[in-house]
């Protein structure tokens, strides 16, 4: 696998905390808003002769998506948003390259310190990313009203599409893995490395969504946070070694 590609998977699982944190309440949002998100109270058994048409109607309605096909749609969704970034980041960086003549190793560079700030980000130590995802609130302000036309999610498509809506939510972590892309060299190879990174947050998010509740309290451990963050920096220093060796 191509290290680019299994460095932005990485990240994505080190992020799992970032992830809870983020996008928990969301995941927990969407999940509730599905048939069948809501626990049904137990009643008593109650034996009753149905016509055949109730029957038909029945089977009917049981017969529709369920909640693991809409989460994996949400899901499917998701990461979709963040290939379709990735390959306009990627795409932005590799004509830079050609036009203006700025070197791919020096945007490594970039993408190291941005792993270090990420680092620092989510162990909560120095907070600078706080103002990079205030630069994507605009766009997200005017995406985020169109989730109105898809709710109540009845249907995969509906599913699908609010997770694409989703994907452009103002995230640091997102930000700083698009570092990658954009020093990556094409838009295909930008839209793979963030596809590796949604896989990456994989786990994470649906574990939130079929309420792993031992899971996730580990995921939100303060402690298990920190020494993901501090990973995230030595990879982060390390990247920044690589490319510093590219670039002098």
């Amino acid at each position: 696998m191509n290290l680019d590609l299994l460095s932005a998977f990485v990240i994505g699982l080190l992020g799992a905390g970032h992830c809870v944190m983020m996008c928990g309440g969301i995941t927990t949002m969407l999940t509730s808003a599905l048939p069948g998100g809501h626990a049904r109270q137990q009643q008593p058994e109650v034996i009753e002769v149905q016509p055949p048409h109730a029957a038909k109607q029945e089977k009917a309605t049981s017969s529709g998506p369920n909640k693991t096909q809409l989460v994996f749609c949400y899901n499917l969704g998701r990461i979709a948003s963040y290939s379709l970034i990735g390959a306009l980041i990627g795409f932005t960086g590799s004509f830079a390259a050609r036009n203006i003549g700025l070197p791919l190793a020096g945007l490594r560079l970039v993408a190291g310190i941005f792993l270090i700030l990420l680092g620092l980000y989510m162990g909560q130590w120095l907070m600078w990313l706080n103002r990079i995802e205030a630069l994507g609130k605009g766009l997200w302000q005017r995406i985020s009203p169109l989730s109105k036309k898809v709710i109540p999610v009845d249907t995969p498509a509906k599913a699908l599409v609010l997770g694409g809506l989703w994907g452009w939510l103002p995230c640091g972590l997102v930000y700083s893995t698009l570092t990658w892309s954009m020093a990556s060299g094409s838009a295909l190879s930008g839209a793979a490395i963030m596809l590796f990174f949604g896989l990456g947050t994989l786990p994470a998010l649906v574990t939130m969504s079929f309420g792993m509740i031992t899971i996730k309290q580990l995921l939100i451990n303060n402690i298990f946070r920190k020494i993901m963050a501090l990973l995230i920096i030595i990879y982060g220093i390390y990247s920044l070694f690589v490319a510093s060796r590219l670039v002098f």
